[in-house]
């Protein structure tokens, strides 16, 4: 029985080795296709919303101004409003890029990408969106989402990046949480009021692409 034991644990760590070749080998695939995208704006929002409805159509329109500015767009490559992210970089002639992840329940990609990456672990997935982004537009969207998010806001907070443009494009949608941040995490001394500034909460795709454009040099 001891003997077995140590078979499995030498088994598990056989296993865990190799993992880390297959993590390293995304990250260099991540690294070598994305090395010249130039400069990007990452999109995130749901995978739930369909074509013609107001938030796809919004994002369609935003992802032309963004590429009309100069900019490659980045979404996760998937369908909703990964997809009229896309979609609208695609159809205006602009890079479009689509960090796909495989999933259990597979997501398909969406027909709209110009450049695409396919990864097995989010965390490696993150990593090229913070890599290659110059700013984040967070649309509506659920726990991916505020995922990428907070993921972006705690890097930029604690500086273990440098501090670029976020957007939360739609009031209605993420005022409700920018409230909680101001009456719960700043009042109860969880995070401090000029850490509020790091995003900029809008309605207007306009004013969301004039300050990506005030903050970063092309």
């Amino acid at each position: 029985m001891p003997h077995s034991k140590q078979y499995l644990i030498d088994d598990l760590s056989m296993q865990e080795s190799w993992r880390l070749f297959k993590i390293l080998s995304e990250i260099v695939d991540g690294f070598e296709t994305l090395n010249d995208i130039g400069p990007a704006v990452s999109l995130f929002g749901s995978a739930r919303v369909k074509p013609g409805e107001p938030w796809y159509e919004r994002t369609v329109d935003l992802s032309r101004q963004l590429v009309e500015a100069g900019f490659t767009v980045i979404t996760g490559g998937g369908p909703g409003l990964m997809e009229a992210g896309n979609k609208g970089a695609f159809e205006s002639g602009g890079r479009s890029v689509g960090l796909h992840i495989h999933l259990p329940l597979e997501q398909m990609n969406n027909q709209f990408l110009s450049t695409r990456c396919d990864f097995r672990y989010f965390f490696v997935r993150k990593l090229m969106f913070i890599k290659y982004a110059l700013a984040y537009v967070a649309l509506p969207g659920g726990f991916g989402t505020l995922d990428e998010l907070s993921e972006a806001l705690v890097l930029i907070q604690t500086k273990r990046i440098k501090a670029f443009p976020i957007v939360l494009l739609g009031t209605e949608f993420w005022g409700g949480l920018v409230d909680w941040f101001r009456h719960r995490l700043v009042t109860d001394g969880y995070c401090n009021a000029k850490d509020l500034d790091l995003f900029l909460l809008t309605d207007s795709s306009e004013e969301a692409v004039a300050h990506i454009k005030r903050h970063v040099v092309l």
